[in-house]
């Protein structure tokens, strides 16, 4: 049987010096998300892989802890959860269906080493639709031509390993998953790229929902097109998503 310990979200948490960067990208990606409205009350979560040290016999993954906003999220008080336990106890901190939903994403599916899930508005909004896909028709939509996959299924919320597994298999290789009736996962090697990604896939969802009002006719690009600039943007994306992290630490340094 499944054990449900008890929150404790404002409990400091032990910072290793392999852990700590990784948890102030974390907890600054979170404020930055809750100021740009991509959050839900204290739901919804980030997580990260940590290198696995020398002689450490388990990986570890970094997540934001229950009932604590994302806008008051500091480096402490995210959590550290065991990556390879396969069990049913969820970590004590940690909300159940983000645990099962973000570790089985980080087991199973080798290049997600940051995982982000959200409900923000216009992507979820996307997702409620029957055909729920995200059309070829503006240039940054091009960022995703080739990189997304679609969760036709909904299967409830995921309080045990089953439906997180189940969401991690049908993001496969992509790097974004548009989850049916429920939400957005985005998944990179980096904080930076995960980020720049979610950030960009809520904008683009924005304008088509906004270039769709009234019915109004898309102009679909041609697939060569979508290939030829889904390049020009796969050869920047590291440093665009560099770039555009370090301004927002900078900013969050100043106190935005």
């Amino acid at each position: 049987m499944r054990t449900r310990h008890a929150a404790h979200p404002l409990r400091r948490q032990t910072m290793t010096d392999t852990e700590a960067p990784l948890r102030h990208d974390l907890a600054t990606a979170l404020r930055w998300a809750a100021r740009l409205g991509l959050h839900e009350g204290v739901c919804n979560h980030f997580s990260v892989v940590v290198p696995k040290a020398d002689g450490a016999n388990t990986r570890r993954f970094l997540i934001n802890p229950e009932g604590l906003h994302w806008d008051e999220m500091t480096p402490e008080a995210i959590v550290s959860c065991a990556l390879d336990d396969e069990g049913e106890d969820v970590p004590d901190g940690v909300e159940a269906t983000a645990y099962f939903i973000h570790r089985e994403i980080h087991r199973l599916v080798p290049h997600a080493t940051c995982a982000l899930h959200t409900h923000m508005p216009y992507a979820t909004a996307l997702t409620l639709r029957r055909n729920m896909r995200l059309r070829m028709a503006s240039q940054n939509a091009l960022r995703f031509y080739g990189r997304i996959a679609y969760d036709d299924h909904y299967g409830g919320l995921a309080l045990g390993a089953e439906e997180g597994e189940r969401i991690a298999g049908a993001l496969g290789k992509a790097d974004i998953a548009f989850l049916a009736n429920h939400g957005v996962v985005a998944v990179a090697e980096t904080v930076a790229e995960a980020f720049d990604d979610l950030y960009y896939l809520e904008r683009v969802c924005q304008t088509q929902i906004l270039a769709e009002t009234g019915g109004a006719e898309l102009r679909d690009l041609d697939e060569a097109t979508c290939t030829a600039v889904a390049a020009q943007f796969a050869s920047e994306r590291t440093a665009g998503a560099n770039r555009h992290f370090e301004a927002l630490k900078r900013m969050a340094a100043t106190g935005f």
